[in-house]
């Protein structure tokens, strides 16, 4: 019946001024922290960069197959079976074995007690692929094992670029996984993106060797070059640190020879390293190497076993804050490749706000004026609910901080259309209603009744596409279907409770009145 509760009207009430309250959050400041929430603009709106990394996983997968092949190679010796030519090459590990001792070797690959082959094929979902080809053997990654590999290296480089970008202070990052190979970087607000370009594709894969005029070392020599100039230096292949030993790095000022240097602390296990290669190298250079070229090779003059040092090479403070960054957040697991790159600046983001919000008046003021042509002083009830139905929207929107695309914004005028698709049901069956029933109290009473299936059966439908799009689609797509998904509930709650209600505050006081609608 049209009939409402004191504690229904006082329940309405309250949602409705509550979520009105947190709407007008986005216009005027709050000291509350509930209430100072501000709906986030997206990269089409507020401006800022777009990045699409691709991983490079090739360098990954030759570093596990040349430690296999180590295994390989030391496993078949505790076992007395020699083999011989055994080489990576193509991302293929090939060895020859003797006649007799090759179906000993396909065996062991396949056995599942092995230690040789951790990734034993159980429930074909295995990793390596051995092979015999005539007298050889060739072991290389299978489909699966590459698929595990690039979702592993994915997870890896996703979290290490997290830690990049909230280093810098981003404001509201958008980072996810593309397939199984690719991050997508969005950043809001940020027309400069050189800085970011740079730290995000360096792979940040820090190490500390010692520099040798001996070519005969045990642990074979390297020449590299010097980041900031064309010498070149011979160094070991003996790493002493890695930067997995790092547990902080900071920007400093040396007050000694005032320049900018990084600081950097260790670990226990390197800090007893250091000290022990600092003790019995004194005299010696120690070569800094940042993914594959000398930053400095100071000389050692004394032990160091406090478990911190410095790194000096001529930085100005930005560059130091940047490779102490890149220190802290770690190495990438594989080098990362921008293949797609955008910039929208704030004055076309501006342009887009502007163009959404003209579309949205014109729109609104056009469904104003209809709807009160056609339906008078409900036209005027409805018109007002509308505006409550985008407040009831914004606010919502406001709470969970979402992020508000122009697409978003086509969602929102779908939503004011959508609110008056079902006015008009509700209206047209009313009118339907009043011609067999005298009495307005039980006609408009009936009009609301029946016209709910039709109007829940479109909503519902609605909703449904709006969810799979929501699961389905990304970026955009998802600001576009969560606004039209939330402003489906709150048309629904400003039909049906508010319009209702002020309906039958109308129709109450003119239950006697021909033609009211």
């Amino acid at each position: 019946m049209l009939y409402f509760s004191k504690f229904r009207i006082i329940v309405i009430f309250v949602i409705s001024l509550f979520f009105i309250i947190i709407a007008s959050s986005n216009f005027l400041k709050f000291e509350n922290k509930l209430l100072d929430k501000r709906i986030n603009l997206g990269l089409d709106l507020q401006g800022g960069s777009y990045l699409l990394l691709e991983i490079d996983n090739t360098p990954v997968i030759e570093q596990k197959l040349q430690n296999h092949s180590i295994n390989i190679r030391n496993y078949f010796k505790n076992k007395d079976i020699r083999i011989k030519n055994l080489k990576l090459s193509e991302q293929r590990i090939s060895f020859f074995v003797d006649e007799k001792f090759r179906k000993i070797v396909l065996d062991e690959f396949n056995n599942e007690e092995s230690e040789l082959n951790p990734y034993y094929p159980r429930f074909k979902s295995h990793q390596l692929d051995i092979i015999q080809e005539n007298e050889f053997f060739i072991v290389n990654y299978s489909p699966q094992g590459i698929v595990k590999l690039k979702t592993s290296s994915q997870d890896q480089a996703l979290e290490i670029v997290r830690r990049r970008i909230d280093e810098i202070g981003t404001n509201e990052p958008n980072i996810l996984k593309r397939g199984n190979d690719r991050i997508l970087v969005e950043l809001p607000g940020l027309d400069d993106p050189m800085r970011i370009k740079s730290l995000l594709g360096k792979t940040a894969n820090l190490t500390f060797r010692f520099v040798t005029d001996n070519n005969e070392d045990s642990f074979g020599t390297e020449k590299l070059k010097f980041e900031d100039s064309n010498e070149q230096a011979i160094v070991s292949k003996r790493i002493i640190l890695s930067g997995d030993n790092l547990l902080d790095a900071q920007p400093r000022m040396n007050s000694e020879t005032n320049e900018t240097v990084v600081s950097f602390t260790l670990d226990r296990v390197g800090a007893k390293r250091f000290g022990k290669a600092t003790s019995t190298g004194i005299g010696k250079q120690l070569a800094i190497i940042l993914d594959g070229k000398i930053i400095s090779a100071p000389v050692i003059r004394d032990t160091i076993a406090s478990g911190s040092g410095q790194i000096s090479g001529g930085f100005t403070f930005q560059s130091a804050t940047d490779l102490a960054l890149l220190l802290r957040s770690g190495a990438l697991p594989a080098p990362l490749n921008i293949i797609e790159e955008r910039t929208v600046g704030p004055d076309l983001g501006q342009d887009s706000i502007n163009a959404g919000m003209v579309a949205l008046i014109i729109g609104f003021i056009l469904v104003i004026i209809f709807i009160f042509i056609k339906y008078r002083i409900f036209g005027l009830i409805t018109n007002f609910t509308l505006i409550i139905n985008l407040l009831l929207l914004v606010g919502i929107l406001t709470i969970f901080e979402a992020t508000l695309t122009l697409p978003g914004i086509a969602g929102i005028i779908l939503t004011v259309g959508m609110a008056v698709d079902a006015n008009v049901l509700i209206f047209e069956r009313i009118k339907e209603e009043l011609k067999s029933e005298n009495n307005n109290l039980i006609a408009f009473d009936s009009g609301y009744t029946k016209s709910r299936t039709a109007i829940l059966d479109a909503n519902v439908t609605t909703l449904l596409a709006a969810i799979i799009l929501f699961f389905m689609g990304s970026g955009p797509i998802k600001g576009f279907s969560l606004t039209l998904g939330i402003g489906i509930f709150t048309t629904l709650f400003s039909v049906y409770f508010i319009a209702r209600l002020l309906t039958v505050l109308y129709v109450s006081k003119n239950k006697e009145r021909k033609g009211l609608i």
